[in-house]
């Protein structure tokens, strides 16, 4: 029989977990490789629940694997070594879990490269971590378009708009990643497990005094804390102020639902811990006036809902951003952009790039590979 491959956390065992060990046996002896303890609480910036050998016993006691040992790596790729020593015929991941490098290392060892649906079992219903422990209500954020708008350094050049999306914790996104992490840290230092009821834009600007107490020297841009209080789609206009002047919000069903329609995204190695993206940048008003302008036309595009000016506006702003931010993205970032983007008409980077998630737009995301998202509807 061919030997298949999987690799991840695995923490809280659930009917999800079983689901994809279960499909992924229908295609040979299965084998399980698990994330450390060290290396989940330095991807995930949390501990795990359960210790890694006690995921490793309830693993390898289940009946669809054959046998499951604990990665002796570190980071994204921590089953390097050992799928090199094992050499399974099959690597096998579903759509969160599937990252260009994860590819890239099979086609170099001749291992056959399969993506899953997260299909649950029969008539179960669909779980996760992610959903399974208790601070997971909060959410995560995405910035849409004109990112950078929401640091005075820039929006004193012109004034613009950061739009946001707040995005439900389906999946635990990695620290470092641009998807607010930090903020969200601060968010159930402070709330616990979600976020209260109330004056939304005066909780947020809580969360973001709470982030930013007198005295800190590097200001975090309120469109996190924005972000990931407000649901729904916001745009936040801003002029020289870390605070936006204006907020306008869209709570429509249907515009939700297509933008959630066409939005996926693929993971990359989170930043690395000295990334700079300060470092030559390049901020005219000329920059500005494009960042802002664009973000300008994704706006339009999301209330006609035109799907290619949607994408075309989206990979606007980022080139605005990376002609103001170069060190956003680097020739690995771009390589991967390149293979991965297939049909999308628009693509960025999460935050501000040096790694993280890679953000696109299709028409038809359902025939991609990656991780869809689901924005979160007013309280």
């Amino acid at each position: 029989m061919k030997k298949v491959f999987v690799s991840g956390c695995f923490d809280l065992l659930h009917s999800g977990h079983v689901a994809f060990f279960e499909e992924a046996a229908k295609h040979g002896e299965l084998y399980v490789g698990i994330g450390s303890d060290n290396t989940i609480n330095s991807l995930k910036g949390r501990k795990t629940v359960n210790t890694e050998q006690e995921r490793l016993y309830m693993i390898k006691a289940l009946k669809a694997v054959t046998d499951a040992w604990v990665n002796t790596g570190s980071g994204l790729l921590d089953f390097l070594d050992d799928i090199k020593r094992f050499r399974p015929d099959i690597f096998f991941v579903n759509e969160d879990g599937h990252t260009p490098d994860k590819e890239k290392i099979c086609q170099e060892l001749g291992i056959e490269y399969m993506v899953s649906k997260r299909i649950p079992h029969g008539q179960l219903p669909v779980r996760s971590t992610t959903a399974l422990r208790k601070e997971c209500m909060i959410p995560y954020r995405i910035d849409i378009a004109g990112g950078w708008m929401d640091q005075p350094y820039v929006s004193k050049y012109h004034p613009g708009s950061v739009l946001t999306v707040s995005i439900e914790p389906d999946y635990e996104f990695n620290d470092r990643s641009g998807m607010s992490t930090s903020t969200r840290k601060k968010a159930i230092e402070m709330w616990q497990t979600d976020i209260p009821q109330g004056d939304m834009e005066k909780l947020a600007k809580t969360l973001f005094c709470f982030e930013n107490p007198p005295g800190k020297t590097e200001i975090s841009g309120s469109q996190d804390s924005l972000g990931i209080v407000l649901p729904g789609l916001n745009r936040l206009d801003y002029d020289d102020n870390y605070w936006p002047y204006h907020i306008t919000s869209i709570h429509d069903e249907e515009r939700l639902t297509w933008i959630e329609n066409h939005i996926y995204m693929v993971a990359l190695s989170p930043r690395r811990n000295a990334y700079n993206v300060l470092d030559q940048t390049d901020i005219t008003r000329v920059k500005v006036k494009n960042l802002a302008d664009a973000a300008d036309r994704c706006w339009k595009a999301i209330l006609d809902k035109d799907i290619r000016a949607f994408g075309s506006a989206f990979r606007k702003s980022f080139e605005a951003q990376i002609a103001m931010f170069p060190n956003m993205v680097d020739a690995g970032i771009l390589e991967i952009l390149e293979q991965e983007k297939g049909d999308a008409v628009g693509w960025k980077l999460s935050g501000a790039g040096g790694g993280g998630y890679l953000i696109f737009v299709a028409e038809h995301p359902e025939k991609a590979r990656g991780i869809k998202i689901r924005i979160r509807r007013k309280q």
